[in-house]
C-alpha cells in the first residue's frame, strides 16, 4: 500500500487527472509569474480566484470542466490552509458552492470534491459559528447540504457525504464534548426516515404480492442515521423514544435488507454509548425498547426486538457489569413469558435471548462473590428457572432445558442450594420412560455435575444401585454423565462413594464364579468399569490430594492394574490426570489468581501436590513397568504416557537407581537370550504374544531418558553405542536410534548430546555398514538429529554415501527422511564453515580441507554418477533432483548448467534405472529452472528424450509426452519442434492436436455448465501432496491423465468419476407401488446415498428382460397376457422362448457358450480360466446360492431367504435360553479361575509385585500365560467351508463342454 501524502507538495505531484494538471500548472505559472513562493495560503488565494471564475455565486452559470479541476484543487489544498483564513473565507467559498450542488448538471466528479471542501472548513469553525441558526450563512447550512447528499441517489457521492459528516460530527468544537450539530443531524435524519418510511409503506400496499423492491432510499436514510448515531455518542436522548420506535416499525418489513439495516443502526447506538460520557443514555435507551414491546403473537417483529434488546443488555454488561447484573432478573423474567408463545419462531427467539443474557450479564467472578445483592440475583434467577419446568411452557421443553443448562454454567458453586429444585424436577422427568427428551435432559444434569460438584449432584440425586427405598429408583444411567462432567472435585468423596460401591458390585461377580456369564453378571461389570471410569474426574485437579491419595490407596490402585485388566486405561489416565492438571495450575502465567478463586487450588498447592504425589513416584513407576511389561504392544500406550508423566516429577537418585536397575536388567536379558535367538522368538510368535523382555526394557530406558539426571548419561550412550555396532537385534537396533531424537526433547537431554554428540556422530559413521534395513529411517533421523550437535562439518560428507543410497528405499517414511536429511546437510553446507576431509573414511590423511559452499555440497553428491553400480547412479540422479529443486534460487548459473549437462548425457543410457530417474530430473528442471538456462539445452534435450518414445513400454511413453508438453508451456510449440528428430514430429503433433481438442471441449463444457467453472477456482489442494517437491515431480494437471490413457490405452482411476456423484440421494422403494409421503417423519428411513440394489431387498424376485427375436429386434404384442410386450426371465437362458415359438435356439446356445456362467474367460495375459461360480447378475444366481447352502459353500448373505434366517434366529434364541449345565466348581476354583482370567499371577504375586519396584527389578521371573489389556481375549478360530474335489473337477468338465459347444455353435453361425 502506498504511503499517504503527508505534505501539500507531495499532494500535489500525486495529482494525476489531464485537466486537473492543466490547471495547476496555470496556478504555478501565475505564482511563478508574481514571484511568489508557492506555500498553501498562496495556492489557495489563486484557486479561491478561479473558482469565482467558475462558479459565479450571482448568475448561477457553471462551467464544469473547469469548475470540476477548480474543486478538486481546492479539496487538495484547503487541508494545509491556516485556520483563521479558513475561517475568514467561509462565507466566500460556501456561496460558490452552493451554487454547484444545487445546479442540475453537477455530477458526482464535482460532488465529491466539493464535499470535501466543506468537510475542511467545517472542522475548523469555532462554537461561535456553530451558534448560528440554520437560515443564516453559517455552517448549519452547509450541515444541511451535507444531510441532502447523504441521501442522494449516486453512492460515491453518498458516500463522501457520510465520511464528511462523520469528520465534522467527531471533532466537537471547543468546549463541547459532544457536537452542537448532532441534534440537528438526528433531528433532520429522524425526519427524512420518518417520510420515507411512511411513503415506502404506502407504496408497498400499492404493489402486487409478487413484486419485490428493497426500498432503496429507506435503506439510505438508515445508513445516515446509522452515521450520526456513531459519531455523535449514540443518540440525543429526547430522540431516542421516536427513533426506537419508528426502527421497530421498519424491522416489521420482509425485505431482509431492511431488517438487517435496522440491526446495523441499533448496534451503532450501542457501539456508540460505550465510552463514559455516553454510557448514560444506555438505561434510558433500553428502557425505551422495553417499554416499545411487541404484541406476545407478533411473529415478525417479536424476534428483532429480541434480539435488539439482548444486544443493549450485551453492552450494558461491558460498560456496567454490576448495573447490568443487577437488572438481569427483570430482562429475563420479561423474556421468559415468551417460552409460552404458540410461534415456534417466538420461542427460539426468546430462548437465544434468555442465553446470551446469562452468558453476558453474569460476571465471570459472580458466584464467589459474598455481596447481598449478588444472592438476592441467583435467587430471583433460580426460582423463574423453576417456573419454566412448569406445563405452561411443554412447548419450548428443549429451550427451556439450554436456558437451565447455561444458567447452571453461569451460576458455578452457587447452583447448591439454589438450583436444587430445578434438578430434582429435570431428574423426575429424565427417570420417566415416556419423555423424549433424555438427551437434552442429561445435558442438563451433566453441567449441574460440573457447575455444583458430584457430591452435591449426588447427595441430591442418589445412585440407589445397591439398596433403593420405595419412591427412589436406582440412577444408573448418571454414571456415564459424571464420567463426562466430573472436575476439580473432592477425590475423598470417590473414596468414600465409589470405591465401597465398587468392592459390592465386584463381590456379587465373584460369588457368581464361573457360573453361566448371564445377563445380570454383565450388567455388574459395566457398572463396575463405568464407576471407574468417573475415576479420571475426580483426578483432574483433585481437592483434597494429600489427604485423600494415602499408601492404602495407592496400594488399592496399584492391585486393580494387576487384577482388573480392563480397568487399566481409567485408572492410568487418572494417575497421569493427577500430575498433569497440577503442572498446569504451576505453569500458569496470567489469571492466576482467578483460577485459583475458581477452583480452589492456589500455585503454591498445586507445587505442593507435585512433590507429595513424587514420594509415590517409585513405587507407581514399578508397578507401571511391571503391567507394561505384561501388556501387548499394541495396547501399552496410555501405560507409556502415564509413565512419562511420573517420570517428570520423579526425584534424581531415585530416577538414577531405577535406571541402573533397568539397564542391569536389560543386559541380563541380551546374556541369557542372544539376539538371535530373539528374532527367531520373534518371528514364531503370533500377533498375541509378548515381544522379549529386551525390546521391553529398552522401550523403557527410552522413555525414561530426556529425564535422567546428568551422571546417568556416560552408561546411557555407552549402551546405545555397543547395540548400534553389534548389529544383532534389529529391533534393538531400530529403538537405539530412537534415542537421539528422544533426547532432543528436554534441556538435559540437548545438554547431553551437544557433550557426546561428536563422538556420537563418529560411531554413527563406523556402524553404517551394521544397519538393519528395519532400523534405516531411524538412523537417518538419528543422523539428523546430531547434525544439530557437531560443529564437524566433516560428517557430512561421511554420511552422505548412505543418505543417498536411502532414497531409493522401499519404506517410503525412509525415502522422506533421506530427502529432509539431504536438504538439511545443503543448509548447514550453506551456512559456511571448513570440511576436514582428512577424517572423511576412505579419504588420503593429506586431503586438502574444502570450504563449505552449496557448489561444493552438490559436488560432493555428484561425486555418485561416476560410481559403477546403476542403482547409485539412480539414487544420485534422485538426490540431486531434489537438492536442485530446494536450491535452485541460491546455485550459480554455472553449477546448474554444469549440472543439467552432466544429468543429461544419462539419458542415453541403457539402464532402465538409470533412465527413470533422469526423467525425473528433466521434468524438475523443465517446471522449476529459468527459462534462459534451459533454453540452451533443448537441442540435446528433447532428442535424447525422444528417443525413449520407441520404448515398448507405455510407462516410459507417458512420462516423455507429459515432459514435452511441460516444455511447449514454457518454451513454445516451435522451439520444441525444432529440436525433435524427424521421425517423431507425429509426437509433437499429436501433443498439440490433444491440446486443442482438450480446449474445445472445455469451452463447450463451460458454456454448457458456467457454475462449473466458479467451483473449480479454488486452485490446488494443500492436502494433495507431502511436499512442493513431490508435487512438482508426481503431481500434474488433467493433460497428464489424457496423455497417460492416449499412450497407455488406459482409463483413468474410477474413484475420481465416482466423486461426482457424490450428494445423490436414493429412495429404497417397497414391493408395491403406493406413493411415498415424503412429509412423513418416516420417510427418512428409506433414504440412503448409496443406489438401493433391488435384486437384494426383493429376495428371490428374477430380473425380467423383454423378448427379442434372432435380429435382436422387441417382439411386440405376443402370446402375453396384456398383449404388449413379453418377457421372459433371461434371455440367456437355453429355454427361453420368443412369441412361443423357438426359433433362435441355436443363437440362444452360441449366446450361452459367450456369456454364459459357464463360459471360458480371459484372465491376465490372455489365458483361459473357468469358473464354476454364476456371474453377478445371472438369473441363476439365488438358486446357485441355495446349493452352496446345502453343499457348504460359501453364501452370500445379501440373497439368504429370509424364511430360512429366521429359523436360525429362532434356533439360536432356544439354544440360548436352554443352556447345557456345566460340571460345578468349588467357590475357591472359581475364584482362583476369575483371577486367571482379569489379572495375573494371584493374590500372592500381586502382594510380592506390590512392594517396591516389585519382581521386575528384582530379576523374578513372573512371565506367564495371561499378557495384559489383550490377553483376556480368547483366541477364536475363523471356520472355513470345505468342498468336495470332485464336485469342483465335475464342474470343470462341465465348463469345457459348454466352451466347446460354444465353439461348435460358432461355426455353425459362420457357416450359415
Amino acid at each position: 500500500m502506498d504511503a499517504v501524502p503527508n505534505s501539500l507538495e507531495d499532494r500535489l505531484r500525486s495529482v494525476t487527472l489531464p485537466q486537473v494538471r492543466v490547471v495547476l500548472s496555470a496556478v504555478q505559472d501565475t505564482l511563478r509569474d508574481q514571484k511568489t513562493e508557492p506555500t498553501a495560503t498562496a495556492y489557495f488565494s489563486v484557486v479561491l480566484v478561479l473558482l469565482g471564475q467558475s462558479i459565479p455565486a450571482s448568475d448561477g452559470v457553471l462551467n464544469g470542466d473547469l469548475a470540476t479541476s477548480v474543486v478538486y484543487l481546492l479539496d487538495t489544498i484547503t487541508p494545509f490552509v491556516p485556520t483563521l483564513l479558513l475561517r475568514s473565507k467561509f462565507s466566500q467559498i460556501l456561496a460558490h458552492l452552493s451554487v454547484a450542488f444545487a445546479h442540475v448538471k453537477a455530477d458526482a466528479p464535482l460532488l465529491r470534491p466539493a464535499t470535501g471542501c466543506l468537510e475542511s472548513i467545517l472542522v475548523v469553525q469555532d462554537a461561535a459559528a456553530w451558534d448560528l441558526s440554520q437560515t443564516q450563512v453559517g455552517p448549519r447550512a452547509a450541515i444541511a447540504i451535507l444531510l441532502n447528499l447523504a441521501l442522494d441517489r449516486r453512492p460515491k457521492v453518498r458516500k463522501r457525504a457520510l465520511q464528511a459528516l462523520t469528520k465534522v460530527l467527531t471533532h466537537p468544537p471547543t468546549p463541547y464534548l459532544y457536537h452542537p450539530a448532532a441534534e440537528l443531524c438526528a433531528e433532520t435524519s429522524l425526519k427524512h426516515l420518518r417520510d420515507l418510511a411512511a411513503a415506502a409503506g404506502k407504496s408497498r400496499r400499492q404493489r402486487s404480492q409478487d413484486e419485490t423492491n428493497h426500498d432503496p432510499p429507506l435503506i439510505h436514510a438508515l445508513q445516515l442515521v446509522k452515521t450520526i448515531a456513531a459519531a455523535s455518542g449514540g443518540w440525543p436522548s429526547e430522540n431516542l423514544e421516536p427513533l426506537c420506535e419508528l426502527l421497530l416499525d421498519t424491522a416489521k418489513s420482509s425485505h431482509e435488507y431492511l431488517i438487517m439495516a435496522t440491526f446495523d443502526v441499533f448496534e451503532a447506538i450501542f457501539l456508540g454509548m460505550t465510552d463514559e460520557l455516553a454510557s448514560a443514555k444506555l438505561p434510558r435507551l433500553l428502557e425505551v425498547i422495553s417499554q416499545l414491546r411487541p404484541s406476545d403473537d407478533d411473529s415478525h417483529l417479536l424476534p428483532p426486538w429480541v434480539a435488539i434488546l439482548t444486544r443493549g443488555h450485551d453492552v450494558w454488561a461491558h460498560v456496567n457489569p454490576q448495573e447490568a447484573f443487577q437488572e438481569l432478573p427483570k430482562g429475563f423474567r420479561l423474556l421468559s413469558g415468551f417460552l409460552a408463545s404458540t410461534s415456534s419462531n417466538i420461542r427460539e427467539s426468546a430462548s437465544e435471548g434468555l442465553v446470551s443474557l446469562l452468558e453476558n450479564c453474569i460476571p465471570d467472578l459472580a458466584p464467589w462473590d459474598r455481596c447481598a445483592y449478588a444472592d438476592d440475583v441467583f435467587a430471583e434467577l433460580a426460582e423463574a428457572a423453576k417456573e419454566l419446568l412448569t406445563v405452561k411452557y411443554r412447548d419450548a421443553w428443549e429451550g427451556v432445558f439450554k436456558t437451565i443448562g447455561v444458567m447452571f454454567e453461569a451460576f458455578q458453586v452457587r447452583a447448591d442450594p439454589s438450583m436444587e429444585e430445578v434438578l430434582k424436577v429435570i431428574s423426575e422427568l429424565r427417570s420417566a420412560n415416556v419423555f423424549q427428551g433424555k438427551k437434552e435432559a442429561d445435558e442438563v444434569i451433566g453441567q449441574a455435575v460440573a457447575a455444583m460438584g458430584p457430591e452435591s449432584a449426588l447427595r441430591i440425586l442418589p445412585l440407589n444401585l445397591l439398596e433403593s427405598e420405595p419412591g427412589q429408583p436406582g440412577r444408573a444411567w448418571m454414571l456415564p454423565i459424571l464420567r463426562k462432567h466430573v472436575s476439580n472435585a473432592s477425590l475423598a468423596h470417590f473414596r468414600s462413594e465409589f470405591v465401597p460401591l465398587s468392592a459390592a458390585i465386584f463381590q456379587k461377580i465373584i460369588e457368581r464364579g464361573d457360573a453361566e456369564h448371564t445377563m445380570e453378571t454383565k450388567i455388574f461389570e459395566t457398572v463396575v468399569q463405568q464407576i471407574w471410569g468417573i475415576f479420571p474426574g475426580y483426578c483432574d485437579l483433585p481437592r483434597g490430594l494429600q489427604q485423600s491419595f494415602d499408601q492404602g490407596f495407592a496400594e488399592q490402585i496399584a492391585t486393580i492394574l494387576y487384577k482388573q485388566v480392563q480397568l487399566r486405561a481409567d485408572v492410568c489416565k487418572a494417575l497421569q490426570n493427577l500430575v498433569d492438571s497440577n503442572k498446569a495450575i504451576v505453569g500458569l502465567e496470567e489469571n492466576a489468581e482467578q483460577v485459583a478463586m475458581r477452583t480452589g487450588i492456589s500455585t503454591a498447592e498445586a507445587q505442593q501436590n507435585l512433590e507429595y504425589l513424587a514420594t509415590f513416584a517409585g513405587n507407581v513407576l514399578a508397578v507401571l513397568f511391571n503391567v507394561y511389561s505384561e501388556t501387548l504392544p499394541q495396547y501399552r500406550g496410555y501405560i507409556l504416557t502415564c509413565i512419562n508423566a511420573y517420570l517428570s516429577i520423579t526425584p534424581q537418585e531415585e530416577l538414577n537407581s531405577t535406571f541402573s536397575k533397568v539397564v542391569s536388567l536389560f543386559k541380563a536379558s541380551l546374556e541369557e537370550a542372544g539376539g538371535e535367538q530373539q528374532v527367531d522368538k520373534r518371528k514364531k510368535s503370533g500377533g498375541n504374544k509378548l515381544p522379549p523382555m529386551s525390546h521391553t526394557f529398552m522401550t523403557l530406558i527410552i522413555t525414561m531418558a530426556p529425564y535422567l539426571p546428568h551422571e546417568s548419561y556416560p552408561e546411557l550412550f555407552t549402551l546405545v553405542m555397543s547395540l548400534v555396532q553389534s548389529g544383532g537385534d534389529a529391533q534393538l537396533q531400530k529403538k537405539a536410534y530412537k534415542l537421539f531424537p528422544r533426547l532432543s526433547e528436554s534441556e538435559a537431554g540437548t545438554a547431553a548430546l551437544r557433550q557426546w554428540g561428536s563422538e556420537s556422530a563418529d560411531m554413527l559413521v563406523k556402524s553404517s555398514d551394521k544397519v538393519a534395513s528395519p532400523a534405516r529411517r531411524d538412523r537417518l533421523a538419528a543422523i539428523a538429529c546430531l547434525m544439530d550437535f557437531t560443529d564437524r562439518l566433516e560428517f557430512i560428507p561421511s554420511v552422505l554415501p548412505e543418505t543417498i543410497i536411502s532414497v531409493k528405499e522401499v519404506n517410503e517414511k525412509a525415502r522422506e527422511a533421506a530427502f529432509d536429511l539431504l536438504v538439511k546437510m545443503g543448509r548447514r553446507m550453506e551456512s559456511g564453515g571448513s570440511v576436514v576431509m582428512s577424517r572423511v573414511p576412505n579419504m588420503p590423511a593429506d586431503a586438502p580441507d574444502r570450504d563449505a559452499t552449496l557448489t561444493e555440497y552438490f559436488t560432493m553428491v555428484a561425486a555418485g554418477l561416476a560410481d559403477t553400480s546403476p542403482h547409485v547412479v539412480s539414487a544420485t540422479v534422485t538426490a540431486l533432483a531434489r537438492l536442485l529443486y530446494e536450491f535452485r534460487g541460491k546455485l550459480e548459473i554455472k553449477t546448474i548448467d554444469d549440472l543439467v549437462s552432466t544429468v543429461d548425457e544419462f539419458l542415453i543410457s541403457k539402464n532402465r534405472e538409470v533412465v527413470r530417474s533422469v526423467l525425473g530430473f528433466v521434468k524438475v528442471c523443465v517446471i522449476s529452472l529459468p527459462v534462459s538456462v534451459l533454453q540452451s539445452r533443448l537441442q540435446t534435450l528433447v532428442p535424447n528424450l525422444v528417443r525413449w518414445n520407441h520404448e515398448q513400454r507405455a510407462r516410459f511413453k507417458a512420462k516423455i509426452k507429459h515432459i514435452l508438453e511441460r516444455m511447449i508451456r514454457r518454451f513454445g510449440l516451435d522451439a520444441v519442434a525444432k529440436h525433435c528428430p524427424a521421425e517423431d514430429q507425429k509426437l509433437i503433433t499429436n501433443i498439440r492436436k490433444t491440446k486443442e481438442r482438450r480446449k474445445r471441449k472445455k469451452d463447450a463444457n463451460d458454456d454448457d455448465d458456467p457454475a462449473r467453472d466458479d467451483a473449480g477456482k479454488g486452485g490446488k489442494s494443500s492436502g494433495a501432496y507431502g511436499a512442493e517437491f513431490d508435487e512438482a515431480l508426481y503431481g500434474s494437471d488433467d493433460s497428464v491423465s489424457s496423455s497417460d490413457e492416449e499412450v497407455t490405452g488406459r482409463k483413468p482411476s474410477q474413484k475420481k468419476q465416482h466423486g461426482t456423484e457424490s450428494g445423490r440421494t436414493f429412495i429404497v422403494e417397497d414391493d408395491d407401488d403406493d406413493p411415498i409421503d415424503l412429509l412423513d417423519p418416516k420417510s427418512l428411513a428409506r433414504m440412503t446415498s448409496t443406489k438401493p440394489r433391488y435384486a437384494q431387498l426383493a429376495g428371490n424376485r428374477k430380473k425380467m428382460k423383454a423378448q427379442t427375436n434372432t435380429d435382436g429386434k422387441l417382439v411386440l404384442g405376443g402370446d402375453g397376457d396384456d398383449g404388449g410386450v413379453t418377457f421372459t426371465k433371461s434371455a440367456s437362458d437355453a429355454n427361453a422362448t420368443v412369441g412361443g415359438a423357438d426359433p433362435g435356439a441355436g443363437v440362444n446356445a452360441f449366446v450361452e457358450a459367450l456369456k454364459g456362467k459357464h463360459a471360458a474367460q480371459r484372465g491376465q495375459r490372455g489365458r483361459l480360466k473357468f469358473s464354476n461360480k454364476g456371474r453377478a447378475g445371472d438369473d441363476d444366481n439365488n438358486n446357485n446360492n441355495e446349493g452352496a447352502r446345502g453343499s457348504g459353500g460359501n453364501v452370500d448373505e445379501d440373497v439368504m431367504d429370509i424364511d430360512e434366517l429366521s429359523k436360525k434366529v429362532t434356533a439360536l434364541r432356544t439354544s440360548n435360553a436352554k443352556p447345557k449345565p456345566k460340571p460345578k466348581q468349588t467357590q475357591h476354583e472359581a475364584a482362583k479361575g476369575r483371577a486367571n482370567r482379569s489379572g495375573r499371577g494371584g493374590i500372592k504375586a500381586t502382594q510380592n509385585q506390590r512392594r517396591g519396584l516389585g519382581a521386575l527389578l528384582t530379576g523374578t521371573k513372573t512371565r506367564d500365560a495371561a499378557t495384559g489389556g489383550s490377553t483376556t481375549a480368547t483366541n477364536t478360530g475363523r471356520s472355513a467351508f470345505k468342498v468336495d474335489k470332485r464336485t469342483t473337477t465335475n464342474a470343470r468338465v462341465q465348463s469345457k463342454r459348454t466352451a466347446g459347444a460354444g465353439a461348435m455353435a460358432r461355426k455353425r453361425a459362420k457357416g450359415r
